[in-house]
């Protein structure tokens, strides 16, 4: 009676032990809000120009090459897929955890004990008494040994699923890598034409120059012009001859920056100038905005990282319960090898442990509270990436809205200036204008088309920042 009064005592101490452990600490928890309009602003259609795949968007051979390349020869993309191979292998490990761990074990060699001790004897005891002790002073031990945590609170199933997300969140970073790698090969390469464009311009300005400083020394030699008037012309042709250059350096530096970006040594970039003036520049259709949620990586990369916060939460609270662990062996040892496989042989053990934290759980604490700031820190960044891509869509359909306008504006203002400088250049030659309304407009000229070519490019970059902006380049 008294025996099972003691195991009932023991009983009840140790779960009142292990529920004063189990005891959590309060936390405060954060629901993220994914909120967004019901539509953009002076938008309503529900095409989204994200599903489309990059070589429809783009339709440039010699682009579409590039990307290739990249796609293909990136290291920061490659390093990227590095990474993700070993969180897929980190899944594998936590997969593992909560299944049983089996180990097969053997062992063999002398075991003699001392002469003076209980199961010890003298070479002369054995002598007198050959049956006394064994033929072989030894020990032969083969055994498989098993230990299983019951996963009882899901805390290694939890700790498996967050590894899980995070894995699934690495393959959607890779994605957002992909989309800013088109994003910033194609802004390059439209970069590119523009620059070449731009030394057309500056060549064909040269051309021009120096065919007005030609007409103005003939005018010098006819007395009709000072050598003031020459060197004006001369120096306006000298700061245009030096733009070509400062354009040549940005060439350079554009080709290696795509050239870098496709894992190569600098080398000439293929590509076709004139599709600088033909680009497709149709409208862009932008579809509602909570089609961002599903179509931008970086937003899904949040929404991942966000459930496996939570998920982390859940384990480290796990860490305040008891944890439930059985260890078995099963195998054969003996004194003697020939003997070892007899069924007299046979050992076995099996162990149930039961351990629960009770003082000093500090540690267990901070990895608690931890988890839970970087929930609540997950939880802010998601509603971020949201709210930025929203902005980042009015920003650039504003932007392509008020590149094209620009762009209508300055054409008609080229137009004007190159027709100005053709009636400077006849009235300059016939005595009726000076030669200063010349210069000046043949200077405003060679602006108005350089801002032309400017903006052209930023109407081109607004496009391809749309449909970065929407999701689109990595599908």
């Amino acid at each position: 009676m008294n025996i099972k009064l003691n195991y009932f005592i023991y009983a009840a101490g140790l779960l009142v032990l292990i529920h004063a452990s189990c005891k959590t600490p309060v936390i405060s928890r954060k629901m993220a809000n994914p909120s967004l309009p019901s539509a953009y602003i002076n938008s309503h259609d529900n095409i989204n120009d994200a599903i489309v795949s990059w070589r429809k968007f783009f339709s440039d051979p010699n682009l579409e090459a590039l990307i290739d390349s990249a796609l293909e020869h990136n290291q920061e993309l490659n390093i990227t897929l590095q990474e993700i191979g070993m969180l897929k292998n980190e899944v594998n490990a936590k997969r593992g955890e909560y299944l049983p761990f089996v180990t097969l074990g053997s062992a063999l060699g002398p075991d003699r004990a001392g002469k003076y001790t209980w199961n010890g004897f003298s070479e002369e005891d054995l002598k007198q008494s050959p049956d006394r002790g064994p033929k072989y002073i030894g020990d032969f031990l083969g055994v498989a040994n098993m230990s299983w945590e019951l996963d009882v609170w899901k805390k290694l199933r939890n700790a498996k699923q967050s590894a899980m997300m995070k894995y699934l969140s690495s393959v959607d970073a890779k994605n957002f890598l992909i989309t800013n790698l088109v994003s910033e090969i194609s802004s390059s390469y439209f970069e590119l034409l523009a620059l070449d464009n731009l030394f057309e311009i500056i060549k064909q300005n040269i051309e021009i120059q120096s065919n007005a400083l030609n007409a103005v020394k003939l005018q010098k030699d006819a007395a009709k012009v000072n050598q003031l008037a020459v060197n004006r012309f001369e120096a306006l042709l000298l700061n245009t001859m030096n733009l070509q250059y400062e354009v040549q350096q940005k060439i350079t530096e554009t080709e290696n920056r795509i050239n870098f970006m496709l894992g190569r040594v600098p080398q000439t970039v293929q590509r076709n100038s004139t599709r600088f003036n033909i680009a497709n520049l149709e409208v862009i259709h932008a579809g509602l905005p909570s089609q961002l949620i599903r179509n931008r990586p970086d937003i899904l990369m949040a929404e991942k990282d966000l459930e496996a916060s939570k998920l982390d939460v859940a384990v480290a609270k796990a860490n305040f319960l008891p944890s439930f662990k059985l260890s078995a062996g099963l195998g054969f040892q003996a004194f003697n090898p020939i003997v070892l496989l007899h069924p007299e042989s046979i050992l076995y053990n099996v162990v149930g442990d039961v351990m629960a934290p009770l003082v000093n759980k500090n540690a267990i604490k901070a990895m608690y509270y931890n988890a839970n700031l970087k929930q609540i820190q997950s939880a802010y960044n998601y509603e971020m990436k949201i709210l930025n891509a929203y902005v980042e869509v009015i920003n650039q359909l504003n932007g392509l809205s008020n590149y094209s306008k620009s762009v209508e504006t300055k054409q008609k203002e080229v137009e004007i200036l190159n027709q100005s400088v053709e009636i400077s250049n006849n009235l300059f030659l016939s005595a009726r204008a000076d030669y200063i309304e010349v210069l000046l407009t043949q200077r405003e000229a060679l602006e108005s088309k350089i801002e032309l070519v400017e903006i052209k490019l930023k109407q081109m970059m607004a496009k391809i920042n749309i449909y970065k902006a929407l999701g689109g380049g990595w599908k």
